[in-house]
């Protein structure tokens, strides 16, 4: 019985071979070589091309080859030798794979043809389509909801209980320093740990419509402040005793030498600059003034008059607020405090700063207080300063007001003069101050450029002069002077990446908005209030409006188009911190403005605002990840506006119907929606109904 032949295996050697089985070996081998030889000679006379032609190496006759792919010597052929099973198998994924690289090739090419070739008027209504169909996916998606969870979604707000009547969420002083704050920071804003209130302030029983402006700044109704009689009365200072004009009512009669002598205080502020009066701040650059400490807005009260625009910040107070007060009567003012956190401000934000016994103590904390004072003045702006301390007779008081004027002079400003208690310091132009200080004591040092942040939100205090590195440092003589500041030239706009046809066509566009707007509203106002009693009919709507808050000012252009037209208003200018930050081009242009977080409280006390503006704003807020909802917004919205007081939103049409939704829950009036010609634009107008507390 013969044994099974092996055959050798490519990459296999030294397999022996039986000696019984070499006879056969080499008989079988001779007799397979005169085959092979045969083979070869009749093949010789086909032509030779056709070894040569794919579809012959494909489709090879398979008896031409030894079954199994293996040779008659024993060994595997070559694997990559055409017309073998396993050569045509990689040829065939040779020609895949290269099909399948010219077809991404081809692909790509005609692309990026397609993408070139598209005009722009195609691409825009490309993107008009997507925009319908992306809008109309939403308002699908929103009718959807409203009608799958119409019972809860519907359901109205609920009033909050009287305790919060005058509530400011983020500034709770027991809160505070419960939490260890002390030394100043008890004061400062401090949000995110209170609950959110999901309920609507109520007035209290015996709230006002405020007096119509300008009646309204010199006299406002006591029981619309959280002040009472008694506090006013027992007041030390002669201003707040006389303050007091009957029972239900305060009077700030700052023009009078009787109650304040504010007139005579300004006059004297400006012959100490140089000035023949108070009238003449204007030509020396001066228009924007931050009011420290403001009291009741007396001194704003009285320089409105002369085009200047003052800015109130005060620490928050629970009773007898400057604020409250100062807003109340139709002026700009805010909560904010210098204690340890920056204000919400860019650099070099105003002509002057004002403090007039505010009860800072400017010399203590190594003077990081005067360094932030220095932070938001501008080149060349005055620093005013009214104090017991400057005129003392005591050691210490004189030891404490060389300490202020030797900080001052390390600064890099001039005292300009010094009558009693009242001291005037202009800031210099020229930066190379700074690098000839004196060495007597050790000046503050320049904030690097990567520290020196423009406008910083809420952070600490810096050790270090700041603002030196801004290409908006311009001294104040330098800039245009009011009006003429609120149109920046060419080499002005650029400073803010902006261009002159840009800044041209947003202008354009808000007066004819505001136009649009006074068209929609002075009919509903006059029809609300045809007449008080006692009172002449106005033209209306302006002297309705008084206090205004843009929450997405941009550019500023609102509240130019608002003064353009005539309004006697004034616009706090909000820039989103989520939003493109021109909040320095807005101070420049002598306006008043903050920079702010909607998805937390603003720093005011409640109805403060007789309108509230947001165009744009929804969108802005939507494209972003927040922690708040549209309705915590809306519900802020709500504290922040006066009875009968007015909200104009502008944004797309799916955000307009998700704030129309919301109306209801806020038992706000929806008044008017409209659509905006040439603009996928809408617009939403709402009214804050009067309610208010009833008598148990």
């Amino acid at each position: 019985m013969s044994r099974p032949l092996y055959r050798g295996v490519s990459g296999v050697s030294g397999i022996r071979i039986p000696d019984n089985s070499i006879d056969s070996w080499d008989s079988q081998s001779k007799d397979k070589t005169e085959k092979d030889s045969s083979d070869r000679k009749g093949s010789s006379d086909q032509n030779p091309l056709q070894l040569k032609s794919p579809f012959r190496l494909l489709f090879a006759d398979n008896n031409s080859h030894p079954k199994y792919g293996v040779t008659e010597n024993g060994f595997s052929p070559d694997p990559f030798i055409l017309g073998t099973p396993r050569s045509r198998h990689k040829l065939i994924l040779f020609f895949m794979k290269f099909s399948i690289v010219f077809i991404v090739i081809l692909a790509l090419a005609g692309s990026f043809w397609w993408t070139i070739s598209i005009s722009t008027t195609s691409r825009g209504q490309i993107y008009h389509g997507y925009r319908r169909l992306q809008e109309k996916l939403v308002s699908d998606l929103l009718d959807i909801g409203e009608i799958s969870y119409a019972p809860s979604k519907q359901k109205e707000l609920d009033f909050c209980s009287q305790e919060f009547e005058n509530y400011v969420p983020c500034f709770n002083v027991s809160d505070n320093l419960a939490q260890g704050y002390s030394d100043g920071s008890e004061l400062d804003r401090q949000c995110g740990r209170e609950l959110r209130q999901d309920c609507l302030l109520l007035s209290p029983m015996t709230y006002k419509i405020p007096l119509r402006w300008p009646t309204g700044r010199d006299v406002i109704w006591v029981s619309n402040v959280k002040i009472t009689a008694q506090e006013v009365l027992s007041s030390g200072s002669l201003t707040k005793r006389m303050m007091m004009l009957d029972e239900e009512q305060i009077s700030f009669r700052s023009a009078s030498l009787m109650f304040d002598g504010v007139e005579d205080y300004s006059h004297q502020i400006a012959e100490m600059i140089g000035l023949r009066n108070e009238s003449n701040f204007i030509q020396t650059g001066v228009r924007t003034i931050l009011d420290i400490g403001c009291g009741y807005g007396s001194v704003g009260a009285h320089l409105f008059h002369s085009q200047l625009l003052t800015m109130c910040i005060a620490n928050y107070e629970s009773s007898g607020s400057q604020v409250q007060l100062t807003l109340e009567r139709g002026l700009p003012a805010m909560v904010a405090s210098f204690t340890t956190k920056q204000l919400p401000y860019p650099s070099l934000s105003y002509d002057m700063l004002h403090c007039a016994r505010c009860g800072i103590d400017w010399d203590q904390k190594d003077g990081i207080l005067l360094i932030e004072a220095d932070r938001l003045l501008k080149p060349g702006g005055y620093f005013v300063w009214t104090s017991p301390l400057t005129n003392a007779r005591n050691k210490d008081s004189q030891k404490r007001w060389k300490v202020i004027h030797d900080f001052a002079e390390n600064l890099c400003w001039e005292m300009l003069s010094q009558q009693d208690e009242t001291v005037v310091w202009k800031k210099t132009s020229k930066r190379k101050c700074y690098s000839l200080r004196k060495n007597g004591s050790p000046p503050p040092p320049l904030c690097s450029r990567g520290y020196d942040v423009e406008s910083p939100y809420y952070r600490e205090l810096q050790n270090c002069i700041g603002g030196t590195h801004s290409s908006r440092w311009i001294s104040i003589e330098e800039r245009a002077t009011w009006p003429s500041r609120d149109h920046p030239k060419k080499n002005e706009l650029a400073i803010y990446g902006l261009q002159p046809d840009e800044f041209a066509e947003d202008a354009d566009s808000w007066r004819t908005a505001v136009r649009n707007y006074w068209s929609l509203l002075s009919p509903l106002i006059f029809s609300d209030h045809p007449k008080r009693p006692g009172d002449e009919d106005p033209p209306p709507p302006y002297n309705m409006l008084r206090n205004v808050l843009d929450m997405n000012a941009h550019f500023g252009g609102f509240n130019s188009a608002l003064l353009q037209s005539g309004k006697s208003v004034w616009v706090m200018n909000v820039v989103p911190t989520s939003g493109l930050n021109y909040l320095p081009l807005i101070q420049d242009r002598g306006y008043v403005g903050v920079l702010h977080d909607w998805c937390e409280a603003f720093p005011t006390y409640p109805r403060t605002y007789d309108l509230v503006h947001a165009a744009g704003f929804l969108s802005i807020e939507a494209a972003q990840q927040h922690r708040c909802t549209m309705l915590d917004i809306f519900i802020e919205i709500d504290r922040l506006l006066r009875p009968e007081g007015w909200i104009i939103i502008r944004d797309t049409a799916p955000l307009i119907e998700s704030a129309r939704a919301l109306t209801t829950r806020l038992k706000w009036d929806a008044r008017v929606i409209e659509i905006e010609s040439d603009s996928d634009q809408r617009l939403l107008i709402c009214q804050k109904p009067f309610f208010k507390r009833q008598a148990n």
